[in-house]
């Protein structure tokens, strides 16, 4: 016969539940916040770049405690996403072919990743394979599929971070975050000239010895603006029009030129 819990036992099966609450529920942590100082950005015929700055804060709940190290923050812009077909050109005889390629898929065709320090020394290897962060980690191998081990393909991989480079469409950058106080911090995202349109993806990552611990993201938006964008939009929302007017001003121009430069 089991016997009646007593009072004593109710207290005890209470302050057992109180416990087990406490360390089920989430621990207070940081929050990061960004902002940045226009989310578009206007590409004109004379457009050869642009600055965007970013500024962010770290917010602390008031439960938090102090850490040890100092913290890291890493910005990675992705811009509009898409296929990339990489050649190699080999002699053969007299000619250069291009008688080797490997296809990309989904590949941002820019990225900029800014930090406060190196990555090498913010986090493990594994940590940033797993967020993603830096070029390598954002253009992963995509070998021949037909094949069992493509030996080739990190060589057209390098070459394809390599032009990007050059073009100044792929960067990184390890001192590109700077810090106000403990909790402040700002950066300047460089878009170059040949920077395509689209949307582009501001994803932060707030770390701590090597430790993430809270992530956000933003966003901006290069866009085409004034005669620029009415063409492109005229082409593409009114062909017939648009085709009708070219031909039409082609016509005036031909006939125009023949009466300038005849010979009486």
């Amino acid at each position: 016969m089991r016997s009646p819990m007593t009072f004593p036992g109710l207290v005890g099966c209470a302050a057992l539940t109180g416990i087990a609450l406490l360390q089920t529920a989430p621990a207070r942590s940081e929050t990061l916040i960004a902002t940045l100082s226009t989310d578009k950005i206007a590409i004109t015929s004379n457009f050869t770049g642009a600055d965007l700055t970013l500024f962010g804060a770290i917010e602390r709940d008031g439960g938090t405690i102090a850490r040890a190290g100092e913290y890291d923050v890493v910005v990675t812009v992705r811009g509009p996403r898409g296929s990339v077909v990489v050649r190699e050109k080999k002699q053969l005889g007299p000619l250069w072919l291009n008688l080797s390629q490997r296809k990309y898929i989904v590949v941002p065709a820019f990225i900029s990743v800014l930090s406060s320090h190196p990555l090498t020394s913010i986090s493990s290897p594994e940590v940033r394979a797993k967020l993603r962060l830096g070029i390598d980690n954002l253009v992963t191998p995509q070998g021949d599929k037909t094949k069992t081990y493509d030996s080739e393909e990190p060589d057209f991989r390098a070459a394809l971070l390599r032009l990007r480079r050059e073009q100044k469409l792929f960067n990184e950058n390890g001192s590109a975050v700077s810090f106000f106080g403990n909790n402040l911090f700002r950066t300047s995202i460089q878009v170059p000239g040949a920077a395509p349109l689209g949307n582009y993806d501001v994803d932060l990552v707030l770390l701590s010895d090597g430790v993430p611990l809270a992530k956000t993201a933003t966003a901006f938006t290069v866009i085409k603006t004034g005669v620029e964008q009415t063409i492109t939009a005229a082409a593409r929302n009114e062909g017939l029009g648009y085709g009708a007017t070219t031909a039409g001003l082609a016509l005036m121009l031909g006939w125009l030129a023949t009466i300038i430069f005849r010979r009486d």
